[in-house]
């Protein structure tokens, strides 16, 4: 797939999507645009929230905003949509004009009374009363322009006036930068920073000439704490990809001890701190008279330091400290692999041994928990019901890396690319914040959903991570065909919504949200703890006509209990957010239709069916230890049991199974030693057992 063919896919989505779910073309764009960058990390979330007006004689117009309260930016959104097939170009006065109307939203929502006469509980309405309460704390504006046109080639440095003594930053999305960003190998936007233009000629630096292979080189530096800072207030959380963790709060005592040094004691930072360790891609090392420089790196990513980076940001920020006088260590590594999946796999094994220091969960490590690996498995082989007619069964994609569903086409020929999209349609997408949204939403926590999709993510990891643990069978083909027919729910009820006589527009999301978290609660209530039949639904792949009408019904009640005048919060969006809000939600006065006990499924029936799906897994599971102890030479499990019992890491058991893997392929362990053994070779591996020698 090139550039033309995502482009007039792309467009065809949005029309597509406006026509099913009944919003202009314009919001149709823009929130195709945003859960693309959402995806590739350049927005942390995206609230539609259109207005268009007058400043004077200027006009003003906003489409939708987000909040990072990480680094204290409020980005907002222009969107420049045409939706014709004729080619446009965006050049510098249009750009110009757009970044304009922007800023004479700010001071019309700032120097005016245009709180006053925009109705209440409206999405534009709550944008300026977060603005107007959150004025002090903003540092950055960061606007956005998304358009289908085509950026000019005059248009490589943007520089937009600061608003009211507050930096703003401009960016514009056409849908070919979209397409170089997200549909990359890396599937995301690669880092290239030259250190040069940060004010210094480069990074001080030795190489650790005698540790390179052809997989990495490292280097070891010293970089300034305001450089350090620079970069940070430039990238934000996208330099700690590779990292387990984002900034943890400056209330965790370990940042407490990072902030009171930076602020008391910054010449003896080099000295009490560990500093940062970071890969990339391609680093460029210049020799001059002052000794070896890092002039320049591609794909930078700190994957241990987090806390620090962010700390000494922070540092400057909130508390104005200085940093000319703070150094930090850094250890550069250079990684390359034969294949972008091997670079990746080095650079998670990198991150992982670099944080194990600490106590890190595996939810900290969520992008490559085993549970996505298991989910993709799943979906590659399972079919879904023929429907509709159709002669042929389909299947539900599951993105495990961002831009996967995309990058399977471009290797694809016409014919090849239709074909696998009429096995994978694009409506049966699966990404992976998708399913953490549809999974917490049933769960009960609509409250949480509504925080956006990075806030849910982490909050749904460190739930995959504790149950993981207990009982992985558990995550097997039936949770994934109810995660199915939970998106097969939230779809109909995003498309229902807006057609609703009752809906004005703004917070389908939340409704969508605490719609669908009530129904279940009102079933399990009224109805002895049965549940909704997933089943069902995934057989059928569409929503039995009562369950439909039901939710549509609690759709418009819960839309008036969250917009209603005894509300806890004025701010809608911020209101849906709290947990007082869901306590509000579930006490709404509905009695569930008689009709729906035909599409329930009782405690114990439900319970029978999870225990078959996890004696299945069990079984899967067996298999797939079978065929990665197979995957290895019997010299390698001799020199294993050999390693293991002279470290004592073995027990009768293992030594049972350790002598029949040492005779591959002549004999097979089973799938319970079969399992041991995967475990032990892992454990081993830790502990320093070289498996490939």
């Amino acid at each position: 797939m090139d550039v033309l063919d995502f482009k007039k896919e792309f467009l065809s989505e949005v029309k597509a999507s406006a026509a099913a779910i009944g919003e202009g073309s314009s919001a149709a764009f823009a929130d195709h645009m945003a859960q693309y960058l959402i995806d590739a990390e350049v927005l942390p979330d995206f609230t539609p929230s259109f207005y268009t007006g007058k400043y004077g004689r200027n006009k003003c117009r906003v489409d939708g905003y987000v909040y990072n309260e990480l680094d204290q930016t409020m980005n907002l959104v222009f969107v420049d949509y045409n939706g014709n097939d004729t080619e446009r170009r965006l050049k510098p006065a249009a750009a110009a004009h757009d970044f304009g109307q922007l800023t004479f939203f700010l001071k019309a929502a700032f120097q005016t009374n245009l709180y006053q006469e925009i109705e209440m509980s409206t999405p534009c309405s709550d944008l300026i009363d977060f603005l107007r309460v959150n004025e002090k704390n903003i540092r950055k504006y960061r606007f956005f322009i998304f358009t289908d046109a085509d950026m000019s080639s005059a248009l490589k440095n943007i520089e937009t006036e600061p608003y009211d003594g507050i930096p703003t930053e401009g960016q514009i999305w056409d849908i070919d930068r979209l397409y170089r960003v997200c549909c990359s190998d890396q599937g995301r936007q690669v880092i290239e920073i030259d250190f040069r233009e940060y004010g210094i000629d480069g990074i001080p630096c030795l190489e650790a000439s005698s540790a390179a292979t052809d997989q990495y080189r490292s280097y070891l530096g010293v970089i300034s704490g305001s450089v350090l800072a620079d970069i940070y207030d430039k990238y934000g959380a996208r330099l700690l990809e590779g990292n387990v963790r984002s900034f943890l709060s400056t209330k965790v005592a370990v940042n407490k001890k990072i902030r009171g040094t930076i602020i008391n004691s910054p010449q003896m930072f080099f000295a009490f701190n560990n500093g940062i360790s970071a890969t990339a891609m391609e680093v460029t090392v210049e020799d001059t008279e002052c000794g070896r420089l890092i002039t320049a790196v591609k794909d930078f990513q700190i994957i241990n330091g987090g806390q620090t980076t962010a700390s000494v940001f922070n540092a400057r920020l909130k508390d104005k400290a200085p940093l000319d006088k703070l150094y930090v260590q850094i250890k550069l590594t250079e990684v390359g692999g034969s294949t972008q999946e091997e670079t990746d796999d080095l650079i998670r094994s990198i991150s992982r041994t670099s944080n194990s220091q600490n106590k890190v969960s595996d939810a900290d490590f969520f992008a490559s928990h085993p549970f996505h690996r298991r989910m993709e498995a799943i979906s590659r082989r399972l079919l879904a019901p023929a429907v509709g007619g159709a002669q042929y069964e389909t299947k539900w994609f599951y993105e495990r890396a961002r831009g996967q569903y995309l990058q399977e086409q471009m290797k694809l020929t016409q014919a090849q690319k239709n074909k696998f999209l009429l096995q994978h349609p694009k409506k049966q997408l699966i990404k992976k914040t998708d399913l953490a949204k549809v999974q917490n939403t049933w769960r009960g926590h609509p409250d949480i959903v509504s925080k956006g999709a990075q806030t849910n993510f982490i909050s749904f990891a460190e739930y995959i991570d504790e149950q993981w643990t207990i009982n992985d069978a558990q995550f097997n083909e039936r949770y994934f065909q109810n995660t199915a027919a939970l998106l097969l729910l939230f779809q109909f009820l995003e498309s229902s919504v807006s057609k609703q006589a009752w809906y004005q527009g703004g917070y389908r999301a939340n409704i969508v949200y605490y719609t669908a978290a009530l129904f279940r609660f009102l079933l399990q209530r009224q109805f002895s703890g049965a549940d909704l039949n997933l089943s069902l639904i995934w057989n059928r792949q569409q929503l039995p006509a009562p369950v439909g009408r039901t939710l549509i019904s609690l759709a418009e009640l819960v839309h008036l209990k969250i917009t209603s005048r005894e509300r806890g919060l004025a701010n809608v969006t911020q209101w849906c957010k709290k947990k007082a809000c869901w306590e509000a939600v579930k006490k709404i006065d509905y009695v569930l239709p008689g009709e729906l006990e035909a599409f329930l499924v009782s405690p114990e029936d439900k319970k029978a069916e999870q225990r078959s799906a996890n004696k299945e897994q069990k079984v899967d599971n067996g298999i797939s230890a079978q065929a990665e102890v197979v995957h290895y030479s019997g010299s390698m499990w001799t020199r294993l049991r050999e390693f293991a019992v002279k470290n004592n890491m073995v027990t009768a058991v293992d030594i049972t199974a350790l002598s029949i893997a040492e005779k591959i392929p002549t004999k097979i362990p089973n799938a319970y030693q079969s399992k041991r053994l995967v475990a032990l070779l892992h454990t081993a591996a830790e502990e320093g057992f070289n498996i490939k020698e």
